[in-house]
């Protein structure tokens, strides 16, 4: 028997989406009580469980070959991949948002903002040569204009629904962000005919 690939998932969202995904390709998993580790009914994949932020670090150090997640988390990093397969599912789009009806308004200083995406936030803001302060959240970045800690944030935007209920709105879309399956440029290297199975089997 093939030695499985080994892949990893983000718990959450994304994951019962991927599950979905692969179940209508014929790739059928699901996670014992409180394990992190399961097999698809073919054999194909060894699949690790993993919070969504730690999946490239995984990936990167070889622990699982192949990992599936969103842009946003890759760009953080600064890590590199081999993309191999855009999804149409999972995608989402990063935002910059601020209090109903304020909109965008820059000073001497430029912006100040809170987010958990500080790599892409200082990148994009610095390539439009806006001058930005970022202040770095890992929970709930939506307090931050409420509290009084910053007037504006970046986040991952789907609905809208939590920015509205906290009196807030999208001022302009950053970028759109895609879901792809990425890997370990070594593993991809000396596992590509199975990878690539796997591939047309995802994409069929």
């Amino acid at each position: 028997m093939k030695e499985p690939l080994t892949l990893a998932l983000p718990k959450g969202r994304l994951f019962k989406q991927v599950q979905k995904h692969f179940s209508e390709k014929g790739i059928i998993f699901d996670f014992e009580d409180r394990k992190l580790t399961a097999y698809d009914s073919k054999g194909l994949l060894k699949i690790i469980l993993v919070k969504n932020s730690d999946l490239p670090t995984y990936v990167n150090y070889g622990i699982a070959g192949l990992g599936i997640c969103g842009e946003d988390v890759i760009y953080e990093t600064g890590l590199k991949f081999n993309n191999l397969l855009p999804f149409d599912f999972g995608g989402t789009k990063i935002c910059l948002c601020g209090k109903q009806g304020e909109g965008e308004k820059k000073d001497l200083n430029g912006l100040t903002i809170a987010t958990k995406f500080t790599e892409f936030t200082k990148d994009f803001f610095h390539g439009e040569g806006t001058p930005v302060k970022i202040i770095k959240l890992n929970g709930s970045v939506e307090l931050a204009p409420i509290l009084g800690l910053a007037p504006y944030i970046v986040d991952l935007v789907e609905t809208g629904s939590t920015l509205k209920a906290n009196n807030l709105e999208v001022i302009r879309t950053l970028k759109e962000i895609g879901v792809n399956l990425i890997a370990n440029p070594s593993y991809y290297k000396t596992n590509y005919e199975k990878i690539n199975e796997l591939i047309n089997i995802l994409k069929d």
